[in-house]
């Protein structure tokens, strides 16, 4: 709440720079934040005078050396500020909305005023008065998106029963969404508010039915029906879904409503039961963490259209009349799933890795998928390139080719081999180099066969070549280079080779009019000398570097060298995706 003075350059925040994957820029615009300030200085020229920040202050202060301070946070002050693998692993298992302030809350809270002020008076109108200047106040400190869905909601359920309006509950919610988007208008793109909104609406529409089943029968049928309504959601987003998160729910949604939660409550009032609310926590955690790593459960789809997303809950609607089409929504499933065994694409990508290489090759029908390198950039590989991998619905990586042992290509393997499925591994000639020996313990504890210095891959009537020459006595001439013609189209990833593997090449191979061409080294003046660009002769040349990066990559020699040729560069033009249909060779980038 204090005041700052500060001093810099605005800059406009950056989009995803590869497909389907998280944009910032989208997501800051929602937030109604459209710069980013790069701070020269900062000095601070007023404290705090806002009553609501110094309420928040205090209320703070009680807890910040209790060891749940987290979750006393989290559950009451709608701050999530448990640590970043704790929030995967709730994501992970389905569980992440029983840590947000919502509903469950709500009612939690309004039961205790309730209880106390029935103690006081018997008059309904005071008691709804007080526990809505209650829920508005709580609002306003704490503000956040499902509170915001949940706290509207109640305050309309009052009213509706105070003035006796009759007015049914689908249209109070109807109203709730109204007025939400009064307040916030862009509140329509939180993800937080759509599951609650979803979820919510469903669970209004069921209302009959979970009036004639007892308590237990009513939680397993929330939470089963809980996941259905919020499978498009979580598949369009994450690209998975976990199977194992409506028993979770199912044993979870009792235990933080009625032990967790109230001990939260009582944590803050009685500072000394906080090693009993950690016991609770730290045990819940270890035991979401254990689960997460589990991979059986986890199904993955790739990303749906909205059209498909729209269709999904109108034969939800239409279930409600009729049960049997709920069949109809397994059939859109399974059809969402099967679909990349339908494409008949040949799908090349460069992705945008910063100043390091990663590329995937996805063969027609998702028969087999070839990682050549993994980058160096740990946030790159498990929250873009693994995404982007399951958003096109693929489940393994068959062939991981590390063209070297340089960290820049094989600096995430360990990451990669750890979080996502990999068949088999090849590494290039030359004895392995230490970041190679860490990868080959990991892979012989995996069981993962790995094989080095080949000369070819047969791939579904297709090959790929290793132009190997000779032994170097450098990591970056040792570099895998990888020729292959996918339909009609020549394909030549260069790894790091440099300019005397590119007079080898020439000496030993007969190369010509290559169509794409990964450029060697980021566009090093080391590589991608004339002669060599003269002979191949590349229709399109592909560059993977870092913007301003501190190398001066691409290097001005090299692209004269390849003015013949449509280049595309990862600084400029985010990924590179190169899909043949039909012999047709299309281009799509995205540019950050």
């Amino acid at each position: 709440g204090d005041k700052i003075k500060v001093k810099g350059t605005l800059i406009t925040p950056s989009k995803n720079t590869n497909q389907n994957t998280f944009n910032y820029q989208k997501y800051l615009y929602y937030k109604k934040i459209y710069y980013l300030v790069e701070a020269t200085s900062i000095n601070k020229i007023a404290n705090n005078h806002n009553y609501l920040y110094t309420i928040k202050n205090i209320l703070y202060q009680k807890i910040d050396k209790l060891k749940s301070s987290n979750y006393i946070k989290t559950l009451l002050f709608c701050d999530n500020t448990l640590s970043k693998e704790i929030k995967e692993s709730y994501r992970i298992n389905g569980i992440s909305h029983l840590f947000s302030v919502s509903g469950m809350h709500i009612n939690f809270f309004v039961s205790i005023i309730y209880l106390y002020l029935n103690k006081i008076t018997y008059n309904k109108r005071i008691k709804y008065l007080i526990t809505n200047i209650f829920i508005i106040i709580y609002l306003i400190l704490f503000p956040s998106s499902s509170l915001l869905r949940s706290a509207v909601m109640s305050i309309l359920y009052s009213i509706n029963y105070l003035l006796k309006l009759k007015i049914k509950k689908i249209d109070i919610l109807l109203l709730t969404l109204g007025v939400s988007l009064l307040i916030n208008p862009f509140i329509i793109y939180d993800l937080g508010y759509i599951y609650s909104y979803t979820i919510t609406f469903f669970l209004v529409l069921s209302s009959s039915t979970l009036k004639n089943k007892n308590k237990i029968n009513k939680i397993i049928y929330i939470s089963l029906l809980s996941f259905l309504v919020s499978i498009p959601i979580t598949i369009y987003n994450s690209y998975e879904i976990n199977i194992i998160s409506i028993l979770l729910n199912i044993i979870l949604v009792p235990i933080i409503s009625i032990i967790i939660l109230p001990l939260t409550i009582l944590t803050y009032i009685f500072p000394i039961l906080d090693s009993i609310l950690y016991l609770f926590t730290s045990t819940l955690e270890t035991i979401s963490l254990f689960i997460s790593k589990i991979k059986i459960t986890k199904i993955i789809f790739p990303k749906p259209s909205l059209l498909i997303i729209a269709l999904y809950y109108i034969i939800f609607l239409l279930s409600y009349q009729n049960k049997k089409y709920f069949y109809l929504n397994i059939i859109l499933l399974i059809i969402i799933y099967i679909s990349p065994y339908l494409n008949s694409n040949f799908e090349i990508v460069m992705f945008e890795v910063g100043e390091a290489d990663c590329h995937l090759i996805k063969y027609p029908y998702n028969k087999n998928t070839i990682l050549i390198d993994t980058g160096k950039n740990e946030y790159k590989i498990k929250n873009e390139v693994i995404p982007y991998l399951k958003s096109i619905g693929i489940k393994k990586i068959d062939y991981l080719i590390i063209t070297h042992g340089d960290l820049d290509h094989m600096g995430e393997g360990i990451n990669l081999v750890n979080n996502f499925k990999v068949e088999k591994v090849i590494f290039n000639c030359g004895p392995y180099n230490d970041l190679e020996q860490e990868l080959i313990k990991v892979l012989d504890k995996k069981k993962i066969k790995y094989y080095s210095c080949i000369k070819e891959l047969n791939i579904d009537n297709n090959k790929l070549y290793f132009l190997q020459t000779k032994e170097y006595d450098n990591e970056n001439d040792n570099s895998n280079v990888i020729y292959s013609e996918l339909n009609v189209y020549k394909f030549m990833f260069m790894g790091d080779a440099g300019i005397d593997k590119e007079k080898d090449i020439l000496d030993k191979y007969n190369l010509s009019n290559v169509d794409v061409l990964k450029v060697g080294h980021h566009g090093s003046k080391t590589s991608s000398s004339k002669e060599f660009i003269n002979v191949i002769n590349p229709k399109y040349s592909i560059i993977s570097i870092g913007k301003n990066n501190r190398y001066g990559h691409p290097n001005k020699e090299v692209l004269e060298n390849l003015e013949n040729s449509k280049i595309y560069r990862t600084d400029e033009d985010g990924s590179i995706m190169f899909k043949i249909k039909n012999n047709e060779l299309k281009i799509e980038t995205c540019s950050p």
